[in-house]
């Protein structure tokens, strides 16, 4: 049966989204039929008051009237506000729905462009959830119901019509005009500043280096020149704006004058009633007022219509393609098989046709020089990165297709640049579930790091991330170390996990993979000093992307006799 995958799952989303979407701005249009039919009540009002009630003198007339417009304009402010708040819920859908994809995709991202991108799609979600619920995604359906007022004034008079018509005409005008001269420049300056910022987002993590170095002006300078560019941009396509915006407003004032004269020269010549000069001015005024908003509004559809297609871009082309049903916890072999991987974009291959098992008990060490392979092999291991041909198995599973969350219950990872995320060491530890206190004990004792994080502050709550308790690179390590044995994974992966530690911490990190064997784990691990390999029962060689050598620990350390070649690869394994 054909599991449903998580990018499946997105594309319906998005298919799901746009229909329910469609549905709310036809309600919404339905509802802004009323509301526009709603706001002739008060240029009818003074029509009939100024033709019925000033003539007859009569009270009760003008009671009625008041009536019936009072009952008008209630029903009216009802309907607006039901049509605010369906744009504010069909806002709130939009990041309801998409918010965990949009996570998800983000963070496959991340692992290929950075996270610059990342930070940008959140930002994206907020800025159309913010214009949906806003004023501007509403004027275009004030100006498909304009016929109605346009209507009006053609059966008060045609020439109050024919006025009207040239009007709306001249203002349609200028709008496209101003989308034309105001389009490219926003799209550009918009990229522009989208750039800027992620350069800056990047450049800040490494803030203490940038301060050290002294690299601060230098930096300085890059970021404002491309702060200027982005500026002269949107400077250009801002200052076209508001030329076409007082433009069109001018035109809207003089269109309203001419429609005055008209109705004065009508009344002069008994063609019309008083009343109907008034009200056409009236009408006027809102026929035209929605055409006058677009020009304004045109900016926010431009950023975000943008922004969307950064959304949609995202979710069709980096959301992985992974199950979403959990798999139940099992115990079983793993299985490498003829793995290949190549960057994107990259011509050559970084891993080529990989392959070896391991059943669980089994640690393993991979060794190698410089970029053979080592930390992508690790990446591919934990289902980061997407093979681009052959596949990892864990007890027949596709470690890359497996369900996330039920995948983090199997597996620990110590990546080679620790990363641990805002919150209290409990929640690293417990990699930011709900967490049980037990198990939490359990994998900072198998760590050895209960002792040490007695001695801080708050215990097991202190709080880590920007502005809070600094930790060392040991001490940031060996709490990596208990998150990745925390809830007993069955596969751990541990890439250069003591390169801050020193030699206590490098033996409660052999205590903790005994610990993680004797318990049925596999381990692979992965390590220049050759210290730890003591502890492992098969190595790996890798060479320049391919399996140099693999076996029992003891077949493959002694690389005296193996070859030149080999012993170079992996400098130092003799002395294990």
């Amino acid at each position: 049966m054909h599991k449903v995958t998580v990018s499946e799952h997105a594309a319906d989303l998005i298919h799901r989204g746009r229909k329910a979407f469609v549905m709310g701005v036809v309600y919404a249009g339905v509802l802004s039929a009323i509301i526009n039919v709603l706001q002739l009540t008060v240029p009818l009002f003074m029509l009939q008051v100024h033709d019925r009630v000033v003539n007859s003198q009569s009270l009760d007339t003008l009671a009625m009237l008041i009536v019936i417009a009072i009952a008008g304009l209630v029903l009216f402010g009802v309907l607006d506000f039901v049509r605010a708040l369906t744009f504010q819920v069909m806002g709130s859908m939009v990041v309801r729905r998409l918010n965990l994809p949009v996570l998800q995709a983000t963070v496959a991202a991340s692992v290929q462009h950075g996270s610059a991108r990342a930070g940008q799609a959140i930002r994206d979600l907020n800025d159309i959830r913010s214009f949906i619920a806003g004023s501007a995604i509403g004027v275009p359906l004030e100006a498909i119901w304009c016929p109605i007022f346009l209507a009006v004034l053609f059966a008060l008079h045609p020439l109050y019509g024919l006025v009207a018509l040239t009007s709306a005409t001249l203002i349609v005008a200028l709008s496209l005009i101003s989308d034309l001269l105001t389009r490219r420049s926003l799209k550009k300056a918009n990229e522009a500043a989208i750039a800027g910022i992620g350069e800056i987002s990047g450049s800040l993590r490494h803030a203490e280096a940038i301060e050290a170095m002294g690299m601060l002006p230098a930096l300085a300078r890059r970021w404002r020149g491309a702060q200027l560019r982005a500026l002269d941009l949107l400077d250009t396509a801002t200052t076209r704006g508001r030329a076409l915006s007082s433009l069109t407003r001018t035109c809207r004032y003089m269109m309203q004058i001419a429609v005055l004269s008209v109705g004065a020269t009508l009344v002069i010549k008994q063609e019309v009633s008083p009343g109907s000069m008034v009200a056409s001015s009236i009408i006027m005024g809102r026929l035209l007022l929605p055409f006058d908003s677009m020009v304004d509004g045109w900016r926010q559809w431009v950023f975000a219509l943008a922004a969307w297609k950064r959304i949609r871009d995202l979710l069709e082309n980096e959301t992985p393609s992974r199950d979403t049903k959990p798999t139940p916890r099992t115990v079983g072999d793993l299985v490498v098989d003829r793995l290949v991987y190549a960057p994107p974009g990259a011509d050559v291959p970084v891993l080529k046709g990989i392959s070896f098992s391991l059943s669980p008990g089994e640690v393993l060490g991979i060794v190698g020089p410089s970029a053979a392979g080592k930390s992508t092999l690790a990446r591919l291991l934990v289902g980061v990165l997407k093979p681009t041909a052959g596949g990892i198995y864990l007890d027949g599973h596709n470690v890359f297709l497996w369900e996330r969350d039920s995948f983090g219950d199997m597996v620990g990872y110590l990546p080679q640049a620790i990363s641990l995320l805002d919150g209290s060491i409990r929640e690293n530890i417990a990699r930011m579930r709900n967490e049980d206190p037990r198990l939490v004990l359990e994998a900072a004792r198998l760590a050895d790091v209960h002792n040490m994080i007695g001695r801080f502050p708050l215990g097991y709550d202190t709080r880590l991330g920007d502005g809070n308790f600094l930790l060392s690179g040991g001490q940031r390590q060996r709490i990596a170390l208990a998150r990745a044995l925390y809830g007993k994974p069955r596969l751990i992966v541990l890439d250069e996990p003591n390169a801050n530690l020193d030699t206590e911490g490098e033996r409660a990190l052999l205590r903790a993979i005994a610990a993680a064997r004797a318990d049925g784990a596999i381990v692979i691990l992965i390590a220049h000093r050759p210290s730890i390999m003591q502890v492992v029962d098969k190595m790996l060689v890798l060479q320049d992307g391919r399996v140099a050598q693999f076996g029992p620990r003891a077949s493959v350390v002694d690389l005296k006799g193996a070859g030149e070649k080999t012993a170079n690869a992996v400098p130092g394994i003799r002395a294990v």
